[in-house]
C-alpha cells in the first residue's frame, strides 16, 4: 500500500484513547469546512515505539517521520497478509454479488409500481430506492477506487457505468475529487476537508432534513458545471451516459410501471432517487467534519492523518447494503487502505482497530444518533463558521 508523504505528526486536541469530544480547540479559526473536535486538553506524545528507551527516542522531524512511516509499513504488512490469504470471493465476489442482486431486483420494483394498492406500490418505491442507492453510492464508490476488479481497464468501464450512467455524474471529476483530493488530503484545509458538503446559507433543519431531497436534482447540475474541466470527448461521453441513464429510468416508469402522466413519473423518479439521501448526506459529514483539521504544510503523515480525521459509525443492515461497509463501519480502514473492497475492509477491521489502539493512536467511533445530535447542537460552529486548525505539538 502506498504511503503518503507529509510532515511529522504533532497534534493537539485529541484524547489519547481516540475519543472524540465536543469541546472546541482554543486555536484561532482557519478557512475551510469543519471545526475539529477535541477535548481541549493538550496531549504531547512520545513519538517512540513501545519498548524503546526514553533516552533513545529521535526527536528530530526526520526521525519522527521515519517512525510514523514504520508504523504505516507495519500495519500495511499485517493487512497485506490478510489480503493475500483471502479468496477472490472475499476480495471482490461478495460486493459484486450485492450489486448483481440489486440489478435483479429492478424488474420487481418497476412491476410493483403498476399496482393500484398502497402496499405493493410502496414496496416498489422502497425496492427501487434501495437499488438506486446501492448502485449509485456503493457501486460508484467501489468503482472510483477500482475495488471491483483487478483490471484497470475494466475498472474504468465500471466507473463510467456506475458513476455516469447510474449516478448522472462525471467519472473523471468524481474520481479526482474523491480519490485524489479527499483521500489524499483528508481533513486538510482547502484540499480534502469535505467543504463541498457545506451550505452555510441554510439553517440546520433545512440542511439536515429538507435539502437532501434535492440531491437527485443537484447532482446532474453540478456534473454539468464540472464538464468544463474535461476534454470535449469526455464531456460528450458523460452527457450521453447521463442522458441515457435518466431517460431509461423515465421510460421504464412510463412503459413498465404504467405511469400515465409525465409529471407523476418524474415525481416517482425524485422519490426513489432521494429515498436514502438523508443518511447519504449525514454520513458524508458525520465521519470527517468536527474532527481535527490541518494545514497543508503541517499535516501529519498518513497513519496519523487518517486515524485523527476519520470516524466509524456502527453497523447498520440497510446502510451496509446500500452504501457499503467502507462508508459506514469501516471508514477508518477504508481511508488507510482505499483500494480494498467493502468486504475486505470489514475483514481487516479487527486488525486495524487492534493495531491503532495498541500503538495508542486514535480510533474514532460514534453512533449515528450521537453525531446527529452533535450537528444539530453545534451546526453554526461545524457547518457555517471556519474551523480551528489543529496545532501539531507531538507524536502519539
Amino acid at each position: 500500500m502506498p504511503l503518503e508523504d507529509g510532515n511529522p505528526a504533532r497534534w493537539r486536541g485529541q484524547r489519547a484513547n481516540g475519543e472524540v469530544s465536543g469541546t472546541p480547540h482554543p486555536e484561532g479559526p482557519g478557512h475551510g469546512t469543519a471545526a475539529p473536535q477535541g477535548s481541549g486538553t493538550e496531549v504531547t506524545a512520545e513519538g517512540r515505539e513501545p519498548g524503546t528507551p526514553q533516552g533513545d527516542k529521535d526527536m528530530t522531524p526526520e526521525g519522527a517521520g521515519r517512525q510514523e512511516e514504520a508504523l504505516m509499513a507495519e500495519l500495511s504488512e499485517l493487512v497485506q497478509k490478510v489480503v493475500k490469504n483471502s479468496s477472490w470471493w472475499d476480495r471482490h465476489g461478495v460486493d459484486i454479488s450485492i450489486l448483481a442482486c440489486s440489478f435483479l431486483l429492478l424488474p420487481a420494483g418497476f412491476l410493483c409500481l403498476r399496482s393500484a394498492q398502497a402496499i405493493p406500490f410502496l414496496v416498489g418505491v422502497l425496492t427501487l430506492g434501495v437499488v438506486h442507492h446501492t448502485l449509485t453510492v456503493k457501486g460508484s464508490h467501489l468503482a472510483s477506487h477500482n475495488a471491483l476488479t483487478e483490471s484497470k481497464s475494466w475498472g474504468k468501464v465500471w466507473a463510467i457505468f456506475f458513476i455516469e450512467l447510474c449516478s448522472a455524474f462525471t467519472a473523471e471529476q468524481a474520481t479526482y475529487n474523491h480519490v485524489k483530493m479527499h483521500h489524499g488530503y483528508t481533513n486538510v484545509i482547502g484540499l480534502g476537508d469535505s467543504s463541498t458538503w457545506k451550505l452555510p446559507f441554510l439553517n440546520r433543519y433545512i440542511y439536515m432534513f429538507i435539502a437532501p431531497l434535492a440531491v437527485p436534482i443537484i447532482t446532474p447540475l453540478v456534473a454539468l458545471g464540472l464538464l468544463r474541466n474535461v476534454d470535449w470527448k469526455t464531456a460528450l461521453r458523460t452527457l450521453c451516459c447521463m442522458f441515457l441513464g435518466l431517460c431509461c429510468h423515465y421510460w421504464l416508469l412510463l412503459h413498465v410501471s404504467g405511469f400515465q402522466s409525465p409529471w407523476s413519473a418524474l415525481l416517482c423518479m425524485l422519490l426513489t432517487r432521494s429515498l436514502l439521501a438523508h443518511p447519504y448526506i449525514h454520513v458524508n459529514i458525520f465521519q470527517h467534519i468536527g474532527l481535527p483539521m490541518f494545514l497543508a504544510d503541517r499535516k501529519p503523515k498518513r497513519i496519523h492523518l487518517m486515524s485523527l480525521g476519520v470516524l466509524n459509525l456502527p453497523r447498520h443492515a440497510l446502510l451496509d447494503w446500500s452504501f457499503g461497509h467502507s462508508l459506514i463501519s469501516c471508514h477508518v480502514e477504508h481511508h488507510l487502505f482505499p483500494s480494498l473492497s467493502d468486504n475486505m475492509c470489514l475483514k481487516i477491521k479487527p486488525i486495524v482497530s487492534q493495531y491503532l489502539k495498541q500503538k495508542k493512536l486514535p480510533y474514532n467511533e460514534d453512533t449515528y444518533t450521537s453525531r446527529l445530535r452533535l450537528f444539530l447542537q453545534r451546526y453554526e460552529e461545524l457547518m457555517v463558521h471556519a474551523p480551528p486548525i489543529t496545532e501539531l505539538v507531538g507524536i502519539q
